[in-house]
């Protein structure tokens, strides 16, 4: 469980646009942690956490992509039902709001990584070490 910097990027909703971010980061050794994607009519926003997100800001930047940095609480949760109703309710005791989430897990896989972007990270990190106790 810990803070990592997550990337929004927004990129045209087009063919072979998030091929060719994804293949830029492939050739720079950046390799995806988590990503999210949203669509509009006319252009995507791409939410990653990235082993390299420094490196990458410096990537997309060069491509001329709008990039904004935001903090983010990665931890792995227990593939079970509750999971993340334990978080959610560790996490409005102490007050913080979960701005929004998103998580994979197979059926079988007895973990998955979920991403929070919290209104408070380092609120939200105290929080949830303390509701592991």
């Amino acid at each position: 469980m810990k803070i990592q910097k997550q990337l929004s990027i927004f990129l045209d909703n087009r063919p072979g646009t998030l091929a060719r971010l994804c293949r830029s980061l492939s050739r720079h050794g950046i390799s995806i942690q988590a990503m999210t994607m949203a669509d509009s009519i006319d252009h995507a926003v791409v939410r990653l956490v990235l082993s390299d997100p420094r490196k990458a800001v410096h990537l997309f930047e060069q491509a001329g992509l709008l990039v904004l940095e935001k903090e983010v609480v990665c931890l792995s949760v227990s593939n079970k039902a509750g999971a993340l109703a334990a978080i959610a309710e560790r996490l409005a005791k102490a007050g913080v709001n979960i701005e929004y989430a998103y998580c994979a897990a197979e059926e079988k896989q007895q973990k998955g990584l979920l991403v929070l972007r919290p209104s408070q990270a380092a609120k939200a990190l105290r929080a949830l070490k303390r509701g592991r106790n």
